[in-house]
């Protein structure tokens, strides 16, 4: 497929089957969702709904992947609250295979500034734990590169660092871990977006996700708005024999429409 065809965009948790309306009336291949909140809710996939999408996304060719909330901790370690992460994380792996979803974003938690070899650990092993049992049930997960918070703030995302994400990608094995690699995250450290590349090449990725920023914090910008050099970044992937989707994160309906024109234009 070339590039055109294998940018897509994160629906958020907007009602699964009005997302594929629009993915289908302008030809979007891939469709990102949530299902914590509203219509996508995991509680609301009766078995009828759950057919009629599978069918729809078989007939239109057209691939979904849930994004799980970054917003729960999979670094948690206190009794009880643990279970409940434990149990999000199988639920989530379990929706996505009654969907039929290709992949499955997952996240490595937070930290609290004074934990953080603590709370890596947690995140590792829960994330080994996931990555088992999604391969023993025939989902793909992907971890996504976080965003850096500022400097003095006591929270901070886990895995927003080559570092980070290099000590959980040697626990895990690409063939159980896959990478949804955010550029726009990237582009909030020294390392920077090539520094990702240089660091783990399209060995591992799964998914390409893309906003603009300006290097200072996080904010979902179209690209153009911001400095990231996308020209770059796509050619480097393209070049590299990345051939897997990209999600765009960002804007209106009307502007990833446009968008998803600007961007193919890029390629070389």
């Amino acid at each position: 497929m070339a590039i055109f065809d294998r940018i897509g965009y994160d629906a958020g948790s907007t009602r699964l089957e009005d997302a594929l309306d629009f993915a289908e009336q302008y030809g979007f291949y891939y469709v990102d969702f949530n299902a914590d909140t509203g219509p996508n809710h995991m509680d609301t996939w009766s078995p009828d709904r759950i057919a009629a999408l599978r069918d729809r996304c078989e007939t239109t060719g057209i691939s979904i992947g849930l994004h799980t909330l970054s917003a729960v901790n999979v670094a948690e370690y206190s009794p009880y609250v643990s279970r409940g992460v434990e149990n999000y994380m199988r639920a989530s792996i379990d929706l996505a295979n009654r969907l039929g979803c290709k992949w499955t974003i997952v996240h490595a938690g937070y930290h609290f500034t004074s934990d953080p070899e603590t709370r890596m650990d947690a995140a590792i092993a829960r994330l080994d734990r996931a990555a088992n049992y999604a391969a023993d049930t025939g989902q793909r997960i992907l971890l996504e590169n976080h965003n850096a918070e500022p400097e003095h703030a006591e929270i901070k995302y886990l895995a927003h660092t080559v570092e980070e994400c290099q000590k959980i990608f040697d626990a895990i094995p690409p063939s159980r871990l896959g990478w949804a690699f955010t550029v726009n995250h990237a582009h909030l450290v020294p390392e920077g977006i090539d520094g990702f590349i240089d660091a783990f090449g399209i060995d591992y990725l799964g998914e390409v996700r893309l906003a603009d920023n300006t290097g200072e914090y996080e904010i979902h910008m179209i690209p153009g708005e911001g400095n990231i050099d996308f020209k770059s970044c796509l050619n480097r992937l393209e070049s590299s024999g990345y051939r897997g989707h990209y999600s765009m994160a960002y804007g209106t309906p009307d502007e990833k429409i446009a968008s998803r024109e600007h961007l193919a234009t890029l390629v070389d």
